[in-house]
């Protein structure tokens, strides 16, 4: 179970703070969605959650303990919203192995068969796979460090419909055994696939739980 509670930031650059006091609670099993308009503080939260920030007030708790930003690291992966721009290996098969000692060609493909890249060759470009397979490789990526928390920005924004919802059916399975937080700016793309209890709106930088997913930009 991963917890935020009163979570304070404010960047540097910023007049006002991002985040006031926002609290919730995560866990495994189901898919959890925070939904707000673009610049609400939606990927900053994220990015608190995975220690590459850290809160001014505040704390992040898993299993009931106060975790510091390395282990926030290890514990969590991120997909950016724009994965493409955030790749470094020359092909697919150095992207997953970046951070990986080791990685038997038997366990790429068994990840890349979990995201449904199942026959995609190890040696093509990132740059030249679609906009839902560069999703798909991202996602494969981080799964190779089995986070027990996974957490998606905008994972739909830009795709078609046929793909996102592709993308929207993988993410309910990966969500069996880990918790996994979606934030978006469409949550009606989400409607039947996120559980009552499990949504909440980013607004004036606290967390307001939504019932259901009746969630709509004002």
């Amino acid at each position: 179970m991963l917890e935020l509670r009163s979570l304070h930031y404010q960047a540097a650059t910023a007049p006002e703070p991002v985040l006031r006091g926002a609290s919730l609670t995560l866990r495994p099993g189901t898919p959890s969605l925070v939904a707000g308009r673009s610049g609400s503080g939606k990927t900053t939260l994220l990015e608190l959650i995975c220690g590459l920030a850290e809160p001014q007030g505040g704390q992040i708790l898993w299993q009931g303990q106060a975790l510091r930003a390395r282990q926030r690291r290890w514990l969590c992966g991120l997909v950016f919203q724009f994965p493409e721009r955030h790749f470094l290996g020359l092909t697919v098969g150095q992207e997953l192995k970046l951070g990986q000692r080791r990685l038997p060609s038997e366990r790429a493909e068994a990840v890349l068969r979990q995201v449904g890249l199942q026959g995609l060759s190890l040696q093509q470009a990132p740059e030249r796979l679609s906009g839902g397979q560069q999703r798909r490789l991202a996602l494969a990526v981080q799964l190779l460090r089995d986070p027990r928390v996974l957490l998606l920005d905008e994972p739909t924004a830009g795709l078609d419909w046929s793909v996102r919802d592709e993308v929207l059916e993988l993410l309910g399975e990966l969500s069996r055994d880990r918790v996994l937080l979606v934030v978006t700016h469409e949550p009606e793309l989400f409607a039947g696939r996120v559980e009552a209890g499990h949504s909440w709106r980013l607004e004036q930088g606290q967390l307001v739980g939504a019932p259901g997913l009746e969630l709509r930009q004002r």
